[in-house]
């Protein structure tokens, strides 16, 4: 958790100086994100091709809920 002095100090900064610290601190998140994904990896990657079923169960879904409010 963070202490009610760190905050208190951040709010006494400067505008520009808190808009260098959110610039510090956004770059370490970034920094942390890109390291999940490797390069050398792969990565399996859903595409709506080739996935008949699901639509087809959609689609009566769909019906039965059309059936049941016109009903």
């Amino acid at each position: 958790m963070v202490s009610s002095e760190l905050i208190s100090t951040l709010r006494a900064l400067s505008r520009s100086d808190q808009f260098y610290i959110m610039q510090i601190l956004l770059s370490e998140l970034a920094q942390q994100e890109t390291s999940l994904i490797q390069s050398e990896q792969s990565y399996p990657v859903w595409s709506p091709y080739g996935a008949d079923e699901a639509a087809d169960t959609m689609l009566k879904v769909l019906q039965e809920s059309k059936s049941q409010d016109d009903g």
